[in-house]
């Protein structure tokens, strides 16, 4: 039942309900994605059920401004300023180039990340304790977790020697974790291959590795490259190549294996952050969050597609098993 307030009876006069509180408008929230809307939906949907989980229900206590780069982060300038220009109560970001573009076009419209790959290396908060600025959100651990990704290969093919890498040279994280992921696959007498991501040219790329196929094959941690899973999954079947991603939802996808932290549950409790700016806290006073998961999934559907056997102790090891 809807509150009414009354006035006071004074003087013995009768008092009248008042008309119901008038209903507050909905908060505009902007929504930086570097993919396209069908194949970013799950993570969108993970966002929108967070905020329901936080009480806040879309077209009453907010609506979204979603804004879609379609993979070319050169159009993140654009679209953040198109954004900050609605004055929305807060813009989430879902990478580094996102972010970026939002601190130019704003400094005073809180961002939210949905978990960047180190934010304090990249620039965009001061420290994980105290963001500072108008930025703050979840860190995903990318760069801890990516180089430890040719050791989970190393299980099911102890003797690999030979690795492609497939990343986004637009993202500069990328960039800085692939040295230390090559000097640890190094360390373990396995050679690495960077190979270059590039939009609407997957099938060239792939045909390109046949021609001196790897042994496996890592997808680094990026937003474009995650928004393609499915497509990088398939080609990776065609060619019978082991692939494993730091995303877990890729195993969904059609990828062999992956490791890293549940990419859904991140853009879920990133609307933990959204509820309290929107109550009046201030992105300088809340700690950037961190991962607390980290999970390995295996595809067994795929195992036999390609023709090659998990081991038990692999298995044993896995979170989430598809067969």
């Amino acid at each position: 039942m809807r509150r009414r307030e009354f006035i006071t009876v004074l003087g013995g006069a009768v008092a009248w309900p008042v008309a119901a509180r008038a209903q507050q408008p909905a908060s505009l929230i902007g929504f930086l994605v570097s993919g396209a809307p069908d194949s970013f939906a799950i993570f969108v949907d993970a966002f929108k059920q967070g905020m329901l989980d936080n009480g806040l229900v879309e077209g009453r206590d907010y609506v979204l401004d979603l804004r879609f780069a379609d993979g070319d982060y050169n159009r993140f300038d654009s679209l953040a300023a198109e954004i900050t220009g609605r004055k929305p109560a807060a813009i989430v970001v879902t990478t580094i180039r996102a972010a970026q573009a939002a601190q130019r076009a704003t400094s005073t419209i809180p961002i939210v990340m949905t978990g960047l790959i180190d934010p304090v290396a990249q620039g965009l908060i001061a420290s994980l304790a105290r963001p500072g600025g108008n930025t703050t959100g979840l860190a995903n651990l990318a760069q801890d977790i990516m180089p430890k990704l040719v050791e989970i290969l190393r299980g099911p093919f102890p003797a690999i020697r030979d690795i492609a890498v497939l990343f986004n040279p637009n993202n500069p994280a990328n960039r800085a974790i692939a040295p230390t992921l090559m000097a640890q696959a190094n360390s373990l007498g396995v050679t690495v291959r960077l190979v270059e991501f590039k939009p609407g040219q997957l099938e060239a790329t792939f045909a390109g590795l046949a021609q001196q196929p790897p042994e496996a094959l890592i997808v680094m941690s990026d937003a474009a490259l995650y928004d393609v899973r499915e497509p990088i999954s398939a080609l990776a079947l065609k060619h019978r190549l082991p692939t494993i991603a730091y995303v877990p939802e890729f195993t969904d996808a059609g990828a062999l294996m992956s490791y890293g932290p549940p990419r859904r549950a991140m853009y879920h409790r990133s609307a933990s952050y959204v509820k309290r700016i929107l109550a009046g806290a201030k992105p300088a006073d809340l700690p950037v969050e961190q991962p607390t998961q980290v999970k390995l999934s295996v595809n067994l559907h795929t195992a036999k597609a390609i023709g090659v056997s998990i081991p038990d102790t692999v298995l044993a090891r896995a979170d989430r098993v598809i067969e």
